[in-house]
């Protein structure tokens, strides 16, 4: 180590993969289809170096096929380098595949030892945390029994329950945390809280921001096999949540979002009299450019077209904000806002600016309409525009309400930034 008070050095780390385009599986076919044995190599990680303090605890985060779990699998010496170096210091537990290690035939207990042993504890050492592994596990009564009766989220629970109580100075952990009922997530976010108070380094991979910013000190963010940046989870966060945004609007989404909109008419979520239609339904960013993912706060505009057929008198515009399991949000027209109806005669075009929308992370659609009347149908849009929110707010419900906190005349502020 070049530096005491590290747990984990990487250096000028890289990782290749052969690729085979379409190789045979036996000796046969790679004798009479030898050319198919071609194959790329391909770069997963490029050259990248990052240090980890003891007891700290750090995420690293990306989009698939970034560079994530590779980097982990590389820590644990399940796969090696192609060139660069690894150290770390001291004891070595990971959760790097659900119930890697357990043999299915055997039972739970067995496995506890067997797995407990790959850790590197003796049998006197497992003896005497046998039973914190199982209450911990809350499996007592199927702790006798062969794992392959397990569901799998007896098998993290096990799995889990094992990794913590090695008294390890590094924990590895992939995407395990999504796995489990949210009584035992909670339990599991206390415990990784309480090993790491205790000094054990922690580091964790997963596409769960918020799991994240509760538990680590520091974000590692990869992209294309490179670190992009790191720092405060919060700030990396909202970088990493900006760049996702500007992938997911390529024109691949574009084309996408465009063929979404003519399978909803197909599938006749429209209806009304037709004498006015919408011709065009978008959603615009604060910038005014076409999005379909916002962050909890920022602004959204709706953004309509319609063409007429025959006149509509006393028209009245409106939409609503509906969540995908179809709880509606928030809805509201011109009337309700008071506009003088209108008399509906020629082509037009208008947008309805909606400023810091408080929805929380999830899936949303919009439905628009057209009404004349005392809500007469004349072209009502239903799942117009399907969105998502995206957002560090760990809050429940369904929208974020700012507030403070106040105890004994000290006020606390909510921390705002998402």
């Amino acid at each position: 180590m070049k530096n005491k008070d590290n747990a984990i050095e990487v250096n000028n780390l890289t990782k290749q993969f052969k690729v085979y385009f379409d190789k045979g599986s036996e000796l046969k076919e790679r004798a009479l289809f030898w050319k198919r044995n071609k194959y790329e190599n391909r770069t997963v990680l490029d050259n990248i170096s990052f240090s980890i303090k003891k007891g700290e605890a750090v995420g690293l985060i990306g989009k698939n096929g970034c560079g994530k779990s590779t980097t982990l699998k590389l820590l644990t010496k399940i796969i090696y380098p192609n060139s660069g170096s690894i150290e770390m210091c001291g004891r070595v537990s990971s959760l790097i595949e659900l119930g890697a290690g357990f043999h299915p035939d055997m039972s739970g207990r067995e496995n506890i030892y067997t797995n407990a042993s790959i850790f590197g504890l003796t049998k006197k050492e497992i003896d005497a945390r046998l039973q914190d592994i199982i209450d911990f596990s809350e499996l007592q009564e199927f702790i006798d029994n062969p794992v392959r009766t397990y569901s799998s989220g007896m098998y993290m629970r096990l799995a889990f329950s094992v990794a913590i109580n090695v008294d390890a100075d590094i924990l590895l952990i992939d995407e395990i945390l999504a796995v489990g009922d949210a009584n035992f997530q909670a339990k599991c976010f206390n415990k990784l809280r309480e090993i790491k108070a205790a000094g054990t380094t922690i580091v964790i991979v997963s596409h769960s921001l918020g799991q994240i910013e509760q538990i680590c000190d520091r974000s590692i963010w990869i992209k294309d096999g490179v670190i992009e940046m790191e720092g405060e989870p919060k700030e990396v966060h909202l970088h990493y949540l900006d760049y996702m945004n500007n992938e997911r609007m390529d024109q691949a989404e574009k084309d996408r979002i465009r063929e979404e909109t003519k399978a909803a008419r197909a599938r006749n979520k429209r209806y009304g009299d037709k004498r006015v239609q919408f011709t065009e339904v978008k959603m615009l960013n604060g910038n005014g450019e076409e999005q379909r993912t916002f962050k909890t706060g920022e602004s959204i505009t709706l953004d309509l077209s319609y063409s007429v057929k025959e006149k509509v008198t006393d028209g009245v515009f409106g939409f609503g904000i509906f969540r995908s399991d179809g709880l509606w949000c928030y809805g509201t027209n011109t009337r309700i806002d008071r506009f003088d109806n209108f008399d509906i005669e020629k082509d037009g075009h208008y947008q309805v600016k909606l400023d810091e929308v408080m929805l929380i992370p999830g899936e949303y659609w919009v439905d628009v309409t057209i009404e004349w009347g005392e809500g007469n149908p004349v072209d009502y849009y239903k799942e117009a525009m399907r969105f998502e929110v995206v957002s560090n707010v760990t809050d429940v419900g369904v929208l974020r309400v700012p507030h403070s906190w106040t105890f004994d005349d000290i006020e606390i502020l909510k921390d705002n930034r998402m």
